[in-house]
């Protein structure tokens, strides 16, 4: 009885602490007409951007965090959301990102001794639009069947205008085709994180929307990480005397990335080991002659499969996706660097997640080994960077 009650006190004080959730009324409009209706959820207001879904049952501060996620709206497939709280020490950037927030049943009760603010709170202070009280498995279900697509979000008053008008507010949004995202998410000045330990290289990191956990892992490594701006010049880096170099992931269409596929091929030129994630890999196939192309709905979550075609390993991995390489998988292809290979494949639909230059100085991965959030089965992917780099310090030994 005593342990009875002090439960349902601590559930007591649990909610008068997170406070009531949102109850103005809420809708989404897809542009192909479907509408949802449900509640608000963070912020009251209007918000546009590409609808897509994340598979991840956990994570959602990392997700939201995220700079990849830049003019995108999130559906969080897991219905519970919430319970573990926001707060300083998981961020994966400066501030929360995705365009608008959708879930079906937010959590009343922070549950997480680390917490410092609800989930509801961060979106209101950011001003992030959400809504909640929604299948969100059925919108999965839609967007997997019709694809991503453009999205609204419209709560408080403009919920309770007619759909049709709506609907054509969303039609005008900007797709995320053609889409050059990569100024507004990079660093406006470069910084340093400085190795752990002794260090013994300098590695400078491309920004095109990094995640702070990224320069951390290499600085693990025994690595002095510069990151750098995504405008910056091939002089600008070359002045740092750098050992390698890393292209990050981020936001956009990859086909509007000229600049950074002129950086990666100077590096590639220049014989440095280079190493690029996400849509760095995309930046990598680019500069290797090859093309890429929007899916049909992306890759987005912690939990998906991917085989090593070198070592035949299978490894679980965090993603966040919307565009991809195209290559042959399975031979080698000719390169202005020389041969070139698939070295990952996606084991759901086959799509490219890693390249690499045969002669191992250069590859990258579509998928995110700093695992945050997401498994560590990836790590490994920074080491073989780090060993890249001994390599040519030591001539090619």
């Amino acid at each position: 009885m005593a342990l009875e009650m002090a439960l349902e006190m601590a559930l007591e004080t649990a909610v008068s602490n997170t406070g009531n959730l949102a109850t103005e009324p809420a809708v989404l409009v897809l542009e192909d007409g479907r509408a949802m209706h449900g509640r608000s959820f963070g912020a009251v207001g209007t918000t546009f951007g590409e609808a897509v879904f994340s598979t991840g049952m956990t994570g959602y501060q990392e997700t939201l965090t995220d700079p990849s996620y830049h003019r995108q709206v999130v559906v969080m497939t897991a219905p519970h959301v919430g319970n573990t709280g926001m707060n300083d020490e998981d961020p994966e950037s400066e501030r929360i990102w995705v365009s608008g927030y959708v879930v079906r049943d937010p959590s009343r009760i922070v549950s997480n001794w680390r917490a410092q603010r609800t989930l509801d709170e961060d979106l209101q202070a950011y001003g992030v639009v959400g809504i909640a009280g929604i299948d969100t498995r059925a919108l999965t279900r839609h967007l997997r069947d019709a694809g991503a697509m453009r999205v609204g979000i419209f709560s408080g008053p403009a919920a309770s205008r007619p759909v049709d008008e709506l609907l054509s507010e969303v039609r005008l949004s900007p797709s995320m085709v053609g889409a050059d995202l990569t100024s507004d998410v990079t660093t406006t000045q470069a910084y340093s994180v400085p190795a752990i330990g002794d260090a013994w290289a300098t590695v400078v990191a491309v920004d095109l929307g990094i995640k702070s956990m990224t320069p951390r892992r290499l600085s693990e490594r025994g690595l002095n990480v510069d990151v750098v701006p995504s405008s910056s010049s091939w002089e600008d880096i070359v002045a740092r005397t750098p050992d390698g170099i890393f292209f990050s992931n981020g936001p956009g269409d990859p086909a509007t990335a000229d600049h950074a596929v002129g950086l990666m091929s100077k590096a590639l030129d220049a014989g440095l080991p280079v190493f690029g994630i996400c849509f760095g890999n995309q930046i990598f196939g680019r500069a290797l002659g090859l093309s890429t192309y929007k899916l049909r709905f992306g890759h987005r979550g912690i939990n998906q499969p991917v085989k090593d075609l070198t070592t035949g390993k299978v490894e679980i991995t965090a993603q966040n996706h919307g565009f991809a390489v195209q290559a042959p998988v399975g031979e080698e292809f000719d390169s202005p660097f020389g041969p070139a290979r698939v070295s990952h494949v996606g084991l759901n639909d086959n799509v490219v997640e890693g390249l690499e230059l045969v002669d191992g100085s250069a590859f990258s991965v579509q998928y995110h080994p700093e695992a945050a959030a997401g498994p560590h089965d990836a790590a490994y992917l920074f080491d073989r960077f780090a060993e890249a780099i001994a390599r040519r310090r030591d001539g090619g030994a």
